[in-house]
């Protein structure tokens, strides 16, 4: 099964290169989820601890491409631990220590990682639908991955790196994408969210401040109470989007470059 997956995703990643029309982060509709590859353990929780137990800081657990999904690993000590591609599906991360963890290409679909630690995370094309992180600590992460519909009220995304990689679009436009994402009360205080998808996201009571939004797709968001004191608009798409009252855009920096600015609403 494992070999027929990665011949598949193969085929995915030459498809996407050739046609350049496809984006990398709409692979699941290629995948089938249900699939016992993407729905099982290859081990228990008992087995990773004994795995974990045997690593140590300068050699860090490498678990890349293992099948991890299901299992609760509620407050362990993932630190540094390498986990590319690995899957990870509706599995029990709460407060687990995943600072300066390799989640790139990751699965993590529906996971629970409401008040982790991911800070100095690596998450590039990860994949995080619907996943809860409330709470979670990800400040100073990489976060070119899809976290459409999740859930990150009150998470700590100071400093976090969601923006588009311009270097390598063989595969299409990686971004950070949170589109329907709650993101109430989060901090995203310097944040570098440069054509993110932001898009129908609840990011009410925010903070924006210092945060590059240039060029980001805000269409349909929820900015009412939001703080933007220095945050860059420049060439945002603000279609339908929700913004707080006047004295909190004063702050804001290039509001007049912003997209679709006549198409915003006003909190009143």
């Amino acid at each position: 099964m494992h070999n027929r997956l990665s011949l598949a995703f193969s085929v995915i990643v030459v498809v996407l290169a050739a046609t350049g029309s496809a984006r990398a982060q709409d692979m699941l509709r290629f995948v089938d989820l249900d699939s016992p590859e993407m729905k099982s353990a290859e081990m228990t929780s008992s087995e990773l601890d004994a795995l974990l137990r045997s690593s140590t800081p300068s050699k860090p657990l490498d678990l890349s491409s293992k099948r991890l999904s299901g299992l609760d690993l509620e407050r362990r000590p993932l630190s540094g631990v390498v986990l590319r591609a690995a899957k990870l599906n509706r599995t029990k991360l709460s407060g687990a220590k995943l600072d300066h963890a390799v989640l790139d290409q990751a699965w993590l679909i529906g996971a629970d990682l409401s008040g982790a630690d991911l800070s100095g995370a690596s998450l590039f094309g990860a994949q995080l639908q619907g996943a809860k992180l409330d709470g979670a600590d990800l400040r100073g992460a990489r976060l070119a991955a899809d976290l459409s519909g999740a859930s990150l009220a009150g998470a700590k995304l100071a400093g976090v790196d969601a923006s588009a990689d311009m270097r390598n679009q063989s595969m299409g436009l990686m971004r950070g994408v949170l589109r329907s994402a709650n993101l109430e009360g989060a901090d995203l205080s310097g944040a570098n969210l440069a054509r993110a998808d932001l898009s129908f996201a609840d990011l009410k009571r925010a903070n924006l401040t210092g945060c590059n939004l240039a060029g980001a797709d805000l269409s349909g968001a929820d900015l009412s109470g939001a703080k933007l004191g220095g945050a860059n608009l420049g060439e945002a798409d603000l279609s339908s989007t929700l913004l707080p009252d006047d004295a909190a855009l004063e702050g804001a920096r290039n509001l007049a470059q912003a997209r679709n600015l006549d198409r915003a609403r006003h909190s009143r």
